[in-house]
């Protein structure tokens, strides 16, 4: 009986919270602990008999406040309609089970709930699970219910509550999708959620083959279509991104992934939902946040196929245009959300999940409209409120107070004039007061992403990965298909430089047809690595590379993860090999220049015995910072603790600078850091004179640099040494740029 003696400890504590939904988390806190159980959560029905999660211990963060069931859905929605408590082992096997993605439920292997019930009716279910399969004990099932009747009367006011808190004002932090402040009323898009379907077996395999092709018909004249509008109505740069849905729906892995699918025994929409799960889960588990972001466009097209089998086209907005300023909303606003829209009226952009490096975020740059990404699915935003996207600091205003509107409307009306002043950099050249030139180049990854770029003004490309047509097919891509990607690519950026890394697969990127195993994956066979064990694969992409610029001098190879002098040893005899069998052939092909990616710690030191065999040097910032900190910034538990301002990261790019310039090798720093202005000043302080960035970022850097003297950076890296925190350090290098008055660093006092 200890765990009834606990029930007046649990529930008196949880009345002296502050607010309603302190004294529910306290108490699902409590229940978590006692039991003790994995998880403890608590639904709450809505009004239109959704099953929302208002509060949880142990469901991935975010969760909470974001994740409705529909109504009689679920394991949850039959405890709510039966009224009767559930307790069982292996939920997922149930008939009623219902999964729900992002929230983490697919780990656990126990399920107990009961239901709340006041006068007669269920208001909510609270909900307990476990990692190993156990059903509770008798004492454990008595609590529950016990607590679950004194918790619906702590609940019995809940939408009062909850309507009095969605008026007030708050404050959402996320990520910066694309810069600038936009003001106006929320409008909520809405997406079919494939990843909800439940696996059904089919009845009609031929049938449904027959509709699934005439649904991939379908769609792919409808994103043309959107395509063709675009091109029309906007920039040949917008229109581009949507080269990389027709090309994801043209592919033959999608199409008869499905068909197989099918034949195996499902129905369609339980077949797309299998194949559709399988290439997002392989985006997702890559360490590279370019590529992993692309997961996203992955579960878009889904969505939008699936919604086209339903009879829905693929944009969800709820409201009809014509009623001013709308900053859209939603899980992941989708590209077709986004060109729904007349441009006019697109304030902002606010997605609960996604990355910088979604489609999304990479339209919106180019259409000017600002966006806030992964704000996390726990803040919900109502239709019609009341709305600021304060994009250059990562964060999401909800029914601000007046006197902040206010400063915020004088700040947009800033940021347009100083649109205009960055405007005209375009063609103009990125040198210091002092005369020091810097090459500003653009990150790339998808022949879609090459035109932003070129429109920023970019002097080629500083890192193209070439990994994804090899991820996007059933096998390894010829020779010809490769060369045809990397013709375009060379072709975009004629006279320029492209610096091509070769295929960076294996450990956390395996391809689908070459499945990898892992207990380490990010210390494991990938990179150089992986490239080198497949010497023919290599081999492949080193002849299309050389084809593809045969002569023109525009071509840079970059090696990913090298660690070790043999490693570069074997790629120089392969590249040698590959040369000589062209010019066998009789073609006319020239030896590239060849350079490292600095990622692996041991790569710094090992710079000096590599200089007979290098023609230049890129530090891949992002990497290198985790591993230099030993932190994995997915991990959200660590992941604060990343940083590439912490000076230890700092200290050790300087030490490849310093090193690079003694062995007189041209050095470039891609990655995050070097898209990040504070950031940017420590580089040229240390002499870097290449940068390569995010074509959103291009001319914020290139101001900064236009506007900035060599001997100024110098001295405030020499202060940034003795700055003991990455905290202290980027405060203090923000007070210096907003002494330059540099674009899109927000005053406005929160």
């Amino acid at each position: 009986m200890a765990l009834i003696l606990e029930l007046p400890r649990i529930v008196q504590t949880a009345a002296e919270a502050e607010s309603p939904a302190s004294q529910v988390q306290y108490i699902v806190d409590a229940i978590q602990r006692e039991m003790p159980v994995d998880v403890c959560s608590l639904y709450l029905r809505s009004d239109n008999g959704d099953m929302v999660l208002v509060a949880s211990h142990g469901l991935s963060m975010g969760a909470a406040g974001g994740t409705r069931l529909p109504a009689g859905r679920g394991l949850v929605g039959r405890v709510a309609q039966t009224r009767h408590p559930l307790n069982l082992v292996e939920p997922a096997s149930h008939p009623d089970y219902y999964h729900f993605p992002g929230i983490g439920e697919d780990r656990f292997h126990s399920f107990s709930a009961v239901p709340l019930v006041r006068a007669g009716e269920s208001i909510g279910v609270l909900a307990v699970q476990c990692l190993q399969a156990r059903l509770l004990s008798f004492e454990e099932q008595a609590f529950l219910v016990t607590l679950g009747a004194q918790l619906a009367l702590v609940v019995a006011n809940w939408a009062d509550w909850q309507a009095a808190d969605n008026a007030a004002p708050r404050i959402y932090k996320g990520l910066r999708g694309a810069p600038g402040i936009g003001i106006g009323r929320a409008c909520l898009c809405e997406e079919q959620d494939l990843m909800a379907v439940i696996d059904t077996p089919g009845q009609d395999p031929e049938g449904d083959i027959a509709q699934w092709r005439e649904l991939l018909r379908q769609v792919r004249a409808d994103v043309a279509e959107e395509q063709r509008l675009l091109g029309q109505d906007l920039s040949a740069e917008v229109a581009a991104i949507f080269d990389a849905y027709l090309m994801l729906l043209a592919d033959p892995a999608l199409s008869s992934g499905v068909e197989r699918a099918i034949e195996a025994g499902r129905d369609l929409p339980s077949a797309l939902r299998h194949v559709i799960q399988h290439y997002s889960d392989l985006f997702m588990a890559m360490d590279d946040p370019y590529l992993r972001a692309r997961h996203e466009d992955i579960r878009h097209l889904g969505n939008r196929l699936y919604s086209a089998w339903r009879g829905r086209d693929g944009a969800g907005a709820t409201r009809a245009p014509g009623e001013g300023p709308l900053v859209l909303v939603g899980s992941a606003v989708s590209v077709s959300d986004i060109a729904a829209r007349p441009r006019e009226q697109l304030a902002g952009i606010v997605c609960l999940q996604g990355s910088s490096m979604s489609h999304t975020a990479i339209l919106a740059s180019a259409l000017g409209v600002p966006a806030v990404v992964g704000i996390g699915s726990g803040h919900a935003i109502e239709d019609n409120a009341a709305v600021i996207v304060d994009a250059n600091l990562g964060q999401v205003l909800v029914n601000p107070a007046p006197a902040v509107s206010q400063e915020y409307r004088r700040l947009a009306r800033e940021e347009r004039v100083l649109r205009g002043r960055l405007a005209h950099l375009r063609d103009q050249p990125a040198v210091t007061t002092d005369g020091e030139r810097v090459t500003l180049l653009v990150n790339s990854g998808l022949l879609a992403d090459l035109s932003p770029g070129i429109e920023a003004g970019a002097e080629g490309i500083g890192l193209y990965r070439t990994e994804i047509p090899f991820m996007v097919r059933e096998g390894f891509p010829s020779e010809e298909e490769q060369l045809d990607i990397y013709r375009h690519v060379i072709g975009a950026y004629q006279g320029k430089p492209v610096h091509m890394r070769v295929l960076d697969i294996g450990g956390d990127k395996p391809l689908p047809y070459f499945p990898i195993r892992e207990d380490n994956p990010a210390l494991g066979w990938r990179g150089i690595r992986f490239c080198l064990d497949n010497s023919p694969l290599l081999m492949t992409q080193l002849r299309a590379l050389l084809r593809a610029d045969p002569g023109a001098g525009q071509l840079r190879i970059l090696l990913p993860m090298v660690s070790a002098t043999d490693e570069l040893q074997r790629f120089h005899e392969i590249l040698a090999d590959a040369l000589a069998q062209l010019r066998a052939e009789g073609v006319a092909v020239e030896r590239p220049p060849v350079g490292v990616m600095i990622e692996v710690p041991a790569a710094i030191s090992m710079l000096p015995r590599w200089r007979g065999q290098l023609d230049f040097v890129s530090v891949g910032s992002n990497d290198l910072s985790q591993y230099l900190l030993a932190v994995d910034r997915n991990n959200p538990r660590v992941a604060a603790a990343y940083d590439h301002l912490n000076p230890a990261v700092v200290l050790e790019i300087e030490r490849i600078a310093a090193c690079a310039r003694d062995l007189a090798l041209p050095l470039s720093v891609c990655g995050e850091m070097s898209s990040d202005p504070a950031a940017a000043i420590l580089l040229l302080g240390m002499g870097v004179r290449s940068l390569s960035v995010s074509a959103a970022q291009l001319p914020h850097i290139k101001w900064l640099i236009r506007h900035i003297d060599c001997a100024s950076a110098a001295a405030l890296l020499e202060q940034a040494r003795a700055m003991p925190t990455a905290a202290a350090l980027r405060a203090h290098l923000h007070d210096y740029l907003e002494q330059l008055d540099f674009p899109g660093v927000s005053r406005a006092d929160h």
